[in-house]
């Protein structure tokens, strides 16, 4: 794999430049939380030890998206808000949220029912992922196929090396941006030798705790299992952990109108809510806690590996940091293995 060099305030300066011909997305503190965010003047791109607080979703799959509009007074008529071909720049991002687009690219790029959306955005956007040095307590990508070092779903992978990066160059349209800025030089064996003691000791850093495997064999027959009527006990269904989540893809369509005119749009939803398969007649297949919990498990580790043959989880923690009951999702997994 090809590797380059270039120094931190080189790759800033080239990233707030293209702000100009392209949307750049990167970290950026808003009071007192770290986002990802388009960046404009004055803001200043920070690179922490601690990863973003939301992940890279809403940048692919918005949280609140016009599919068309309408008027009824012109029935047949519908306007589709315009494709754009303008590229887009996310840096930044960890590879957790890297390897999170190879399962929004299984759901929304499939061949029976593609998303021009989500294509539209995924196909115009170089992604550049930042490796981490300093894997939280909270992580565990190493357990769902990641890694602090992980290049999937990245066109780009940067090494920290204090006043430079070294770049992982993993696809054709990253070749493509090192190739047209000439900031980017080749690397050399010692900087290759201190890339790879960063790896290893990061690597180490995340202590294997689940075993996806385990798991998706106990659920394969754990429909029925009595475990689900313990782990859900303190959920309390708010929902903070499918909204963190950067695999997590649940979402309704509502129409909003105002007289004759009116506008489709597309919403985050989740699983976890009571409403979620609420039926017209009333009926609700998933009416207690159990049964929604059962859903989101089953869906992560065993419903989508067998559709995808990948478990629908980065291992990113951010539901295990966040979760205001302090609900972890590595327990709940090692409850169902030893079921």
């Amino acid at each position: 794999m090809k590797e380059m060099i270039i120094k931190k305030d080189a790759l800033m300066n080239l990233l707030t430049g293209r702000a100009d011909d392209c949307q750049v997305f990167a970290p950026v503190e808003v009071e007192g939380s770290l986002v990802i965010k388009e960046i404009q003047p004055g803001d200043e791109i920070t690179i922490s030890s601690m990863n973003t607080k939301a992940s890279i979703k809403e940048t692919f799959f918005p949280q609140r998206e016009r599919l068309f509009s309408y008027d009824l007074s012109k029935p047949g008529e519908m306007k589709e808000p315009p494709f754009s071909d303008r590229k887009r720049i996310v840096f930044g991002i960890r590879p957790c949220d890297a390897k999170s687009l190879t399962v929004f690219d299984c759901v929304f790029k499939g061949k029976d029912y593609p998303d021009p959306y989500y294509i539209d955005k995924r196909d115009n956007t170089i992604v550049i992922a930042v490796g981490c040095n300093e894997p939280s307590t909270t992580c565990f990508c190493s357990d769902t196929g990641a890694g602090p070092f992980s290049t999937d779903g990245a066109d780009l992978l940067l090494v920290d090396l204090d006043g430079s990066y070294l770049v992982r160059v993993v696809t054709e349209k990253g070749e493509s941006f090192v190739n047209e800025n000439t900031a980017f030089t080749e690397a050399g064996q010692q900087q290759a030798e201190t890339r790879d003691a960063i790896v290893d000791k990061a690597t180490k850093a995340v202590h294997a705790q689940v075993n996806p495997d385990k798991v998706k064999k106990k659920l394969d027959d754990g429909f029925d299992s009595n475990v689900w009527d313990i782990i859900h006990e303190k959920c309390i269904g708010c929902g903070t952990c499918t909204y963190l989540c950067p695999t997590c893809h649940c979402f309704d369509i509502v129409d909003e109108t105002t007289g004759t005119t009116g506008e489709r749009l597309r919403i985050w939803d989740s699983c976890m809510y009571p409403f979620f398969t609420l039926h017209a007649s009333g009926g609700n297949p998933r009416k207690t806690g159990k049964e929604r919990m059962r859903q989101r498990v089953m869906h992560k580790f065993k419903y989508f590996v067998d559709n995808n043959e990948m478990v629908a989880c980065t291992g990113c923690g951010r539901c295990v940091k966040y979760c205001p009951v302090n609900l972890d999702i590595r327990e709940i997994l090692k409850q169902i293995e030893v079921s």
